[in-house]
């Protein structure tokens, strides 16, 4: 397998069959890839998304990982708590990018959000807030709770992959593992 997580945005789907995960993300279904040719693509084009074959992960559960520079676009909203809805199970939408310190987590379950973060360390902002840390988060140094200006809050790329490997799978560590199987390629229409 190959890893990723810098500068990239990816969906963690928890029972997730890759072919279902396209079809209700509406991309074309392009077929299998190589891990490599995959996540290279998805790191370099901004239609391309990789979709890996379920892969153990948090809580011994399965998850099917979609990674892409498509999930960063302005004009690609993926709404989790829908997808979720749809696909009947928890689905995880995980963003960093290490130049402009953006860095975000959502996680819906069965339709219903139940956790959101952003955080733009450029400026220092708190872009979204809703429901209480876990802890996973509060490993990553997030506070119990976010009142106002006063709270202090300092995330880095390093604390969405400790997130997203506490909540599901940390992309990053896939490197060097044997792939159950090649990766898919969906494509924006």
């Amino acid at each position: 397998m190959v890893g990723f997580g810098g500068k990239q945005a990816w969906l963690a789907v928890r029972d997730g069959d890759p072919e279902q995960v396209l079809s209700a993300l509406g991309l074309r279904d392009l077929g299998e890839v190589s891990w490599r040719a995959g996540i290279d693509l998805a790191h370099l084009s901004d239609d391309r998304v990789a979709v890996t074959p379920a892969l153990p992960g948090a809580r011994e559960t399965s998850w099917v990982l979609v990674a892409g520079r498509y999930l960063l676009r302005p004009d690609t909203i993926v709404d989790v708590v829908e997808l979720s809805a749809r696909l009947h199970t928890e689905v995880q939408f995980f963003a960093t990018h290490r130049v402009t310190e953006s860095h975000r987590w959502q996680r819906a379950v069965d339709g219903e959000l139940v956790r959101t973060f952003g955080y733009v360390g450029q400026t220092g902002d708190v872009t979204s807030w809703h429901g209480e840390p876990d802890p996973a988060e509060r490993s990553a140094g997030l506070p119990a709770t976010f009142a106002d200006e006063e709270s202090t809050v300092l995330v880095s790329e390093h604390d969405v992959l400790r997130v997203a490997d506490g909540w599901s799978i940390d992309p990053a560590r896939l490197d060097g593992r044997q792939a159950p199987g090649p990766l898919r390629v969906g494509a924006a229409d």
